[in-house]
């Protein structure tokens, strides 16, 4: 059997030595030190991994959206030369109510089966998994396994979900929020409705799902994966099977980015599983196709607006139902649904406020965590509402929002009131200010391109540009009484340092800001940032920019502790407390110079240390009329899009992107920007390209091929106006996250440009062609 150390595993996101380069601390902008290795394609991801002895892992998933299973042989596969073990749901622990479906599970709610045994739920689901000597075999020998399956009727139209006889003990009702604010006879002069829908995106990750997993002596497991949640999908994983945790221990391997959760826990557990049951080192790397089968895409949603304003546009009450699409299993249905309900008016003042939203369960693929979940969706929504009142009162699209733009102190339709910075009316004006692109007839020597591409089939005369504005917002950290914390140790040895903390730089450039900090507090230059793994001490998920806020906090006051344990004697030597002494530089100085030591001198021959915790004030979950202080605090952004649209052919092109947002404190310029661009070209793909279109329950298009996602040509210029820095007081550093609010609000602003351009409503995302076609 392979130990864990013959492991040709590769570095955590970043865990390498910084160096010395320069610039340093908070505030500067240092290269990743992933960043060259990522482009030149050498850095090693979990599909590199490699142990002596292993097999190969590969999973039968269903070829129906819903079917009773009646049967499994599974003894052709075990005979194929080259098997070593077969494993169904016979093989793990039963639910907690004695369903014979394998070690239900989920990040919230444990519904979703490993393996399932009863009931086939959606297309793609895990039914069995093999090991063998050569990944060819392992799949041959899963084609060679036998169900009898009865296929069932599938619930594929989420509203039909309401009638439908139960898909799964639990119900077809993952929840129902029902907001309420305000007066409800409350009318206004003005009255604009309308109906729009979010097709499913799907995070379709550059990197396929791949990982190792490697018995232990003890009876345990060793899973090397590319986790950005290592103790939750180690406390999970060890449930599934039955094994106390300390049993179980993940390694974080190659994360490639992430914009949702990277695991499903069938994956990983089937890996575990053989493992254990054939006592050698079991590697599993999916397939294009698996992957788009096993992880979870965002919320496909219908939503029903009517706002009321009075003759000026001042927004007096909306009225919405929601209607989010969780799939076959609950996951984060319930957190997307808060989200969706809490934002569904935007970042705008409005008295009267009723909302009825709910998430339920269908055949179609789970839903899950993906950038701004909920506040995406109604994004879209609420700014096509505001389109269509500035139109029937005659104002611009700047001016309608002008009006009813919220600011600090102003409530939610939750009732919570917006202590942090909410600089919304600012942002607004920063990209309403920001000149616009040239037409290109107005330069003669530029080629005209039209939005089908060079030399497209268009006619330029069917050429028209549109401007469109979106504001947007999401929350940061977990909502509604979820405990957010994170652990994290600083260790000072000689000239260098070491972090070791096991939050996940999923792309977001934790690993950096985390060496930045620890410069910028202890004066050392180097700072090797240790690979995470789950022995070390909890740090959460990487989600909604909580690494920033949690665990970049908790370096910040390991880092400080350490500080007073070095400042601690200098200063009792000279007569002074530690508060009159700073590092600044590389150098210890007193307050009055009469001190300047280097600070390489001052630990010439000492270790410190020191591990401190993070915990963000506490929330409180919504209660029965949606009310409460659900959140920690907001991010905004504001945007700008300038398309040009073919309204014979319904080609769109995508001229320029302007944005707004307000960053809070910015740590990192560079990362700020690159973040920013991400988050604006996933929310373009959305706006016209992504959708994981599915027919009866059955994914139509789960390839890079057939799932369309924007390349370089068709990410427009992005054009960043201002980034806002007014200090959140109760966010670590005052900083607030930056991705996702840039993704939420982009779909909404090229929809609002493409509105401009051809006067049609523009209802569903992605926009089709047909949806673009005036004639």
């Amino acid at each position: 059997m392979t130990s864990p150390t013959d492991i040709g595993a590769a570095p955590q996101q970043d865990g390498d030595q910084g160096g010395a380069a320069e610039p340093f601390g908070l505030g500067s902008s240092p290269l990743r030190s992933d960043a060259l290795p990522k482009a030149l394609g050498i850095y090693p991801y979990a599909a590199d991994l490699w142990a002596e002895g292993l097999l190969w892992g590969a999973v039968l998933r269903s070829p129906h959206p819903h079917a009773r299973i009646r049967g499994i042989d599974t003894s052709a596969a075990l005979a194929l030369p080259g098997v070593h073990a077969v494993v169904t749901a016979a093989d793990l622990p039963a639910g907690p109510d004695g369903s014979p479906d394998g070690a239900p599970a989920g990040p919230i709610v444990a519904d979703r089966p490993v393996l399932a045994a009863g009931v086939v739920r959606h297309h793609g689901e895990p039914v069995a998994a093999v090991a063998a000597d050569h990944p060819d075999t392992a799949r041959l020998a899963v084609g060679l396994i036998a169900v009898d399956y009865e296929p069932m009727d599938a619930v594929t139209d989420p509203e039909q979900s309401f009638t439908a006889p139960p898909l799964h003990p639990d119900g077809n009702l993952f929840r129902h929020l029902p907001l309420r604010t305000g007066d409800p006879e409350a009318v206004g002069e003005v009255v604009v409705e309308g109906l729009y829908q979010v097709g499913r995106q799907d995070p379709a990750p550059l990197g396929a799902e791949a990982g190792l997993a490697v018995p232990r002596p003890d009876g345990g497991v060793e899973l090397h994966l590319s986790s950005t949640d290592p103790h939750g999908d180690r406390d999970r994983t060890a449930a599934c099977l039955g094994l106390e945790p300390d049993r179980v221990r993940l390694v974080v391997t190659g994360v490639p980015g992430a914009t949702s959760d990277r695991e499903d826990l069938s994956f990983q557990v089937t890996m575990a599983l053989l493992a254990l049951r054939t006592g050698r080192p079991v590697k599993m790397t999916l397939t294009r196709e698996e992957s788009f089968h096993t992880h979870t895409s965002r919320h496909p949603a219908l939503l029903r607006y009517r706002h009321h304003a009075d003759a000026e546009g001042r927004l007096v009450k909306v009225e919405a139902q929601i209607l989010l699409d969780g799939g076959a299993y609950a996951d984060v249905s319930a957190e997307a649904l808060a989200a969706a309900a809490a934002f569904s008016v935007g970042p705008y003042n409005c008295p009267n406020v009723f909302v009825d939203a709910w998430a339920v369960r269908t055949n179609n693929p789970p839903a899950g965590r993906m950038r701004g979940e909920g506040a995406l969706q109604t994004c879209f929504a609420y700014e096509s509402q505001l389109d269509q009142l500035a139109a029937r009162i005659g104002v611009d699209l700047v001016e309608i929002r002008r009006r009813n733009v919220m600011a600090t102190g102003d409530p939610l339709p939750t009732g919570q009131a917006v202590t942090c910075p909410a600089p919304v009316s600012a942002l607004l004006e920063a990209v309403a200010e920001e000149p616009l692109p040239a037409l290109p007839v107005d330069d003669p020597d530029a080629e005209w391109l039209l939005p089908g591409g060079p030399g497209g089939a268009g006619d330029p005369a069917a050429v028209r540009r549109g401007i469109g504005y979106a504001l947007g917002m999401v929350h940061m950290l977990g909502a509604e009484g979820e405990d957010e914390v994170s652990t994290a140790t600083v260790r000072v040895s000689g000239d260098h340092a070491t972090v070791i903390c096991a939050a996940v730089d999923a792309g977001h450039g934790f690993a950096t800001l985390a060496r930045q900090i620890v410069q910028t507090v202890l004066g050392v230059s180097e700072v090797y940032i240790a690979p995470a793994d789950s022995d070390q001490s909890v740090a959460g998920p990487s989600a909604r920019g909580r690494h920033t806020w949690v665990s970049g906090g908790a370096v910040e006051r390991a880092a400080l502790m350490v500080r007073h344990q070095l400042l601690q004697p200098i200063a009792a030597n000279f007569g002074m407390s530690v508060e009159l002494l700073q590092i600044a530089d590389g150098k210890i100085t007193s307050y009055d110079g009469v001190l300047g030591m280097p600070v390489a001198e001052a630990l010439e021959g000492k270790e410190l240390w020191a591990t401190a915790q993070c915990r963000p004030h506490p929330t409180e979950p919504l209660n029965e009329a949606g009310q409460g202080d659900a959140f920690v605090s907001i991010a905004f952004c504001a945007m700008r899009a300038v398309v040009d649209v073919d309204i014979e052919l319904g080609a769109v092109r995508v001229v320029e992107m302007t944005v707004a947002q307000d960053v809070g404190r910015a740590l990192n310029p560079r990362q700020i920007e690159d973040r920013i661009e991400a988050g604006v070209a996933q929310g373009v793909g959305l706006a016209l390209l992504e959708e994981l279109r599915t027919e009866g329950g059955l994914l139509l298009n789960p390839s890079l091929t057939g799932y369309r996602l924007p390349t370089a040509l068709d990410t427009p210029e992005i054009r960043i106006a201002a980034l806002l820095e007014e200090r959140d007081v109760v966010a670590s550093f005052g900083a607030k996250a930056v991705s996702a609010v840039p993704a939420v609000t982009a779909p909404a602003a090229v929809a609002a440009a493409v509105r401009a351009a051809t006067g049609l409503p523009v209802g569903r995302l992605p926009i089709r062609p047909e949806d673009a076609v005036t004639g």
